[in-house]
C-alpha cells in the first residue's frame, strides 16, 4: 500500500491549494507554512464581531418597528480577499470539485465554533441551497459539503429539506450591494416539515460571506417557519473584510 502511495505521489503529486507547492506525506490540502499563515478571523471567540454585526444590521433593516430578533451569531474561518491566494480554497471547493478539502476545512471551522458557548447549543445545520439546475450541472452543493464537514465535529443534524431555492439567480460576483440583495430577495422558501419542538438554534452555512445578502434571504425565509425564539446564526469558510 505504501508503495502505491509513493507511485501516485510521483505520477499525481499533491499540491497546496494556496501556494501550489508540493505537499509532504503528513500534509493534506494545505502546506504547513500556508496553514500557519492563514488569516484566521477568530470571530468564533466573539459573540459580537464585524461579520455578526453586518448580518444583524441586515436583519434589523428588514424588521418592522418594534420587532424583536435574538442576536444572530456569526463566524468565518479566515478573511477572504481576491488579492490573496487563500481565495483558492473556496474556489477549488466550489468550481474544481475539491470536496475532501471542503470537508477538512469545514471540520477545522467546526472545531473552532464548537469550542465556544454561543455556538454550542446549535440544534440544526442548514446549508444555503443551490437551484436544482445549478446543482445538477455542478454535481454537488458546496455549502452542503461545508455543512457536513462542520457536522463531522459538532454531530448536529444537517437538514437539506427545510430550505429550497425557488428560482435560479444570476451569480453575485459582479453585482453591487443593492443588486446582490435584489438578486436573491424572495428566492428561497422554507418548508414547514416535521421539526422537533426542542429546536432553539439554527446554523446557516455557506462558503463565503460578502455582503450577507444571500444568507439574509435564507434567514427571511426560515423566519416564516421558525419563531423569533429560535436563534438563526451563520457560519462560512471565508469572510470578505479587512484583517
Amino acid at each position: 500500500m505504501k508503495g502505491l502511495f509513493y507511485v501516485l505521489e510521483i505520477l499525481l503529486p499533491r499540491t497546496c491549494l494556496v501556494c501550489g507547492e508540493r505537499l509532504i506525506a503528513a500534509e493534506k490540502d494545505i502546506c504547513m507554512h500556508c496553514l500557519a499563515d492563514m488569516p484566521l478571523t477568530y470571530f468564533w471567540t466573539l459573540a459580537h464581531n464585524p461579520m455578526a454585526d453586518r448580518f444583524n444590521h441586515n436583519i434589523q433593516k428588514g424588521m418592522e418597528e418594534g420587532g424583536f430578533e435574538p442576536y444572530a451569531y456569526a463566524a468565518a474561518l479566515f478573511f477572504y480577499s481576491e488579492d490573496t491566494r487563500y481565495s483558492n480554497i473556496p474556489k477549488s471547493i466550489k468550481y474544481q470539485g475539491a470536496l475532501n478539502a471542503g470537508t477538512r476545512f469545514a471540520a477545522m471551522l467546526g472545531q473552532k465554533i464548537a469550542s465556544t458557548d454561543h455556538f454550542r447549543d446549535v440544534d440544526i445545520i442548514i446549508p444555503v441551497p443551490l437551484h436544482w439546475k445549478r446543482k445538477w450541472d455542478r454535481g454537488y452543493n458546496q455549502a452542503e459539503i461545508i455543512a457536513r464537514g462542520i457536522n463531522s465535529v459538532m454531530n448536529v443534524h444537517v437538514r437539506t429539506d427545510l430550505l429550497v431555492r425557488r428560482r435560479r439567480t444570476q451569480t453575485q460576483t459582479k453585482l453591487n450591494i443593492e443588486e446582490k440583495a435584489a438578486n436573491v430577495s424572495g428566492s428561497f422558501q422554507a418548508k414547514a416539515l416535521a421539526i422537533p419542538s426542542t429546536v432553539r438554534h439554527i446554523l446557516l452555512v455557506d462558503d463565503v460571506f460578502t455582503t450577507g445578502s444571500t444568507l439574509h434571504a435564507c434567514f427571511v425565509a426560515l423566519r416564516k417557519v421558525f419563531p423569533p425564539s429560535v436563534r438563526i446564526s451563520v457560519a462560512t469558510l471565508g469572510f470578505v473584510g479587512g484583517a
